[in-house]
């Protein structure tokens, strides 16, 4: 669930925002559909909003049957105290991962590295190369996919959601190269993220390297004119389509 400005949005290539509802009305309907985990990314700029919105997220977690992971604007440990404190369990880390490398290590210490994700946001220059990027997108970090990789496992980071930004939100399924590439270099699950369509992408990211795999505007749109309406793939479904398959 992508929030900005306290709104639940969905994006295409990290841009252009678009309204899908209320967060907590989303939260309500997602436990009603028995969503096995949820990773909440705060995306409102620093500008608007210099902390994470400790209100929603106490909100959030109070209506939640599942498991949460909240990322955005998370640089000092008192956030994480704080974030923590309202009850959900992980904290995802971009930026903070290159300008805050101590914190990370500081959080997986005191907290276990169960509790520390890395958000791994990626896209393609000119030169169809790899470029890693923090700050909602918008600045490059000066290393490459192993370069980065050994510094994740260095700070201590337990699990690493990957995505695409050429693929977010397109539901042209996931960079499947890229997550192969990556589960060579590191030794923590990797959550597949950006593009997912349909079941059968979620089988080929594991087939591919992935441990787990997360989606948005998948669950957000229904048809041709991509109508919001929040849907989730029955349980039955996911046990015979992907469970039992991997």
């Amino acid at each position: 669930m992508l929030i900005d400005n306290g709104k639940a949005v969905v994006t295409r290539q990290f841009s252009k925002p678009i309204y899908v509802g209320d967060p907590i009305n989303a939260m309500k309907v997602f436990n009603e559909k028995e969503v096995d985990e949820m990773l909440v990314v705060d995306i409102t700029a620093p500008s608007k909003m210099p902390e994470p919105d400790f209100d929603l997220l106490s909100k959030l977690a109070s209506e939640s049957f599942m498991p949460l992971t909240y990322g955005g604007r998370v640089s000092t440990m008192r956030q994480v105290e704080t974030i923590i404190g309202c009850g959900i369990e992980k904290i995802s880390f971009n930026t903070s991962i290159f300008n805050h490398p101590d914190l990370i290590n500081e959080v997986a210490t005191r907290f276990g590295k169960q509790s520390v994700v890395a958000s791994l946001d990626i896209k393609r220059n000119l030169f169809g190369k790899y470029v890693i990027k923090i700050n909602r997108g918008r600045q490059s970090v000066n290393m490459n996919l192993e370069q980065c990789a050994a510094h994740l496992m260095r700070i201590g980071v337990g699990e690493v959601a990957l995505t695409s930004m050429d693929h977010d939100g397109m539901l042209c399924g996931y960079h499947y190269d890229l997550i192969r590439q990556l589960s060579k270099l590191v030794n923590v699950p990797i959550i597949a993220c950006g593009g997912a369509s349909s079941v059968a992408d979620f089988v080929k990211a594991v087939e591919n390297g992935a441990s787990a795999v997360a989606a948005g505007a998948m669950f957000y749109f229904k048809g041709g004119f991509s109508a919001v309406l929040i849907n989730y793939p029955e349980q039955q479904f996911l046990k015979k389509n992907l469970y039992e398959k991997i």
